[in-house]
């Protein structure tokens, strides 16, 4: 077990804590789903959001916040506060991860919950309520789905690959030696799609969008303790609790298929961190 910060959680107490915590908000958010809740776009083309992950979030901000007053908060559905950057640990939350899927009455939204230390991510939840499924991971620890442990599986092979992305990832701009020949799979929540790898359901996910750190946090390292290689589209670790806080896209594979998707974006591939 990692050990904790002088007079802070070790990051297995703080995981525990994110999944009382999403449990909790997870029986919230099934209140509002399939109940045709107020709903509407955000400014800038930033996407939907309703009445449901503001009470989620709110809900959220609420327990996390007093069982950890002295952590940062960084979340989708919450102004951002500079504050947080003079801030360690900080917890980086996206309410319902896939609102589109949420208002359409499907099961593909998730809850994303994760406790950064000094960019890292160090505990991490991604709670789908509607499927009764909680993924968890902690440094030094296991990633877990419903408490057993999971993994990746390993695949090496980028050639008929079953890969968690959009049609748009896929065109031919972005792959210098062409478009490989791949199955492509899409699931609404991102966060769900790094857990989806980190079980061996799929053999990567793949984003080319810069993406925000509330979607990645948590199931970047949920996948890293499941034994995938996670980076942003160059190859690059990612960082967390940044001033801008995305990432220029993210890969979650095994090892041998994270490189090859690099090599076949024309990326290059420093040494990976490892939580």
């Amino acid at each position: 077990m990692a050990p904790p910060p002088s007079g802070g959680a070790t990051p297995a107490e703080d995981e525990a804590l994110l999944m009382a915590a999403a449990l909790a908000a997870g029986e919230i958010a099934l209140r509002y789903w399939r109940k045709d809740p107020k709903a509407w776009e955000k400014a800038g083309g930033a996407g939907p959001v309703s009445v449901a992950d503001l009470a989620v979030d709110a809900a959220l901000r609420q327990s996390l916040g007093a069982a950890r007053p002295g952590y940062g908060w960084l979340s989708e559905e919450s102004p951002d506060d500079p504050a947080r950057l003079a801030q360690d640990p900080v917890f980086v939350v996206d309410p319902i991860d896939g609102t589109r899927a949420f208002l359409a009455g499907e099961e593909a939204f998730a809850l994303s919950l994760a406790v950064v230390r000094a960019g890292v991510p160090v505990a991490a939840v991604v709670h789908l309520p509607a499927r009764g499924a909680s993924y968890a991971a902690h440094a030094g620890g296991a990633a877990r789905k419903n408490g057993q442990p999971i993994r990746c599986n390993g695949r090496t092979e980028l050639a008929g690959a079953d890969i968690l992305t959009t049609r748009a990832a896929l065109a031919p701009e972005f792959w210098p030696s062409g478009v490989p020949v791949v199955k492509r799979s899409f699931r609404a929540s991102l966060a769900w799609r790094f857990c989806l790898v980190a079980e061996g359901q799929h053999d990567a996910m793949l984003t080319l969008r810069d993406t925000w750190e509330w979607d990645s946090a948590a199931g970047s390292l949920i996948a890293a303790r499941a034994g995938c290689v996670v980076t942003d589209r160059h190859g690059a670790a990612l960082a967390f609790n940044q001033p801008a806080p995305r990432a220029e896209g993210v890969i979650a594979a095994a090892p041998a298929l994270q490189a090859a998707l690099v090599a076949a974006l024309g990326g290059t591939q420093p040494e990976p961190e490892r939580p």
